[in-house]
């Protein structure tokens, strides 16, 4: 699908969706909803005006919500919590991988945040406290902990038994990460290599070291560049000792970029992707107070050479 008819359709559902709304039909705003994606869904409530977004929101299944809260922007997602009571919450980010929950931890009440690590097992709480442990703009806040590992010493036919008897793969599994006893990174194995080669060879044999590890320090502007030079749908992430400590994927890195180029349009209009569209004009005035002023100012000396002549 192309960008223009990516646009139309967007274009459409807001209009079909706003009509539901002003008829007072809230049924075939509910149906159109269970047809989109959290991401998409985010992008409804972010093109509504505050009083249709309050309904829409109470709309949206609540196996979804958690997603939804990952997407929007954070003045918008501000809203959104206000509107949500602590069980609501607790239910919502439950649902999440680790590196969405640490994208929210920063906008939620401590009480909360407290209340959802004691309710967490300590596998879980671990997890998310060592990702939170890294910069807010590093690989490592960008990863995700869910990963399967092998050692190189096993056979193929021991792994492949292993992946059946677990049953489920993280998203955008590729490849298997390869590490010594020490949990230390060697390399990767790509499943299309464990499919095809003979299960009495061990993983050592089969093992690609060519993809060097990210580490977790690494800032995110080098990551997306990484993705984008090399073509990974998945890469693991080490820490300062060349540990594996999770890897991220590359539905992560569209996000980020998308946020990037968002960014920088509207930043040239002096806004930023994070606002609310629709916020009341005393509030959106103080935040472009220093935009609205500078051009407040060049409109002044612009007149004033005019009137020179």
């Amino acid at each position: 699908m192309s960008e223009s008819e990516r646009y139309d359709r967007k274009t459409r559902q807001l209009r079909l969706l706003s009509e539901a709304l002003a008829s007072g039909r809230l049924a075939p705003v509910k149906r159109m909803l269970d047809t989109l994606t959290p991401g998409e869904i985010a992008r409804v409530l972010e093109s509504l005006p505050p009083a249709k977004r309050s309904v829409v929101w109470g709309l949206v299944d609540p196996d979804d919500d958690g997603e939804v809260l990952v997407h929007v922007a954070d003045e918008v997602r501000d809203g959104l919590l206000a509107e949500m009571d602590n069980e609501e919450l607790r239910s919502a980010l439950n649902t999440l991988e680790v590196d969405d929950l640490a994208d929210l931890v920063d906008d939620l009440p401590q009480q909360l945040i407290e209340e959802l690590l004691r309710g967490m097992d300590r596998e879980h709480r671990d997890r998310l406290e060592h990702v939170l442990s890294y910069p807010e703009e590093s690989a490592g806040r960008l990863m995700n902990t869910d990963v399967v590992t092998v050692r190189a010493d096993v056979a193929i036919d021991v792994v492949l038994r292993f992946l059946r008897m677990r049953g489920e793969m993280p998203e955008h599994t590729d490849h298997l990460f390869v590490v010594n006893r020490n949990g230390r990174y060697i390399g990767r194995v790509a499943l299309t290599a464990l499919l095809t080669t003979d299960p009495d060879q061990i993983i050592a044999e089969i093992v690609d070291d060519s993809q060097p590890a990210i580490r977790a320090t690494t800032t995110l502007d080098h990551v997306a560049e990484e993705f984008e030079n090399h073509r990974y749908v998945s890469a693991p992430v080490v820490d300062g000792d060349n540990r594996l400590v999770g890897r991220i994927t590359v539905d992560d890195v569209i996000d980020l970029v998308r946020d990037r180029a968002e960014h920088d349009l509207m930043s040239m209009a002096g806004l930023t992707e994070e606002e609310d569209m629709f916020a009341p004009v005393a509030a959106a005035s103080r935040r472009r107070a220093l935009w609205l002023g500078i051009n407040l100012l060049t409109a002044f000396l612009a007149a004033a050479v005019i009137g020179k002549f």
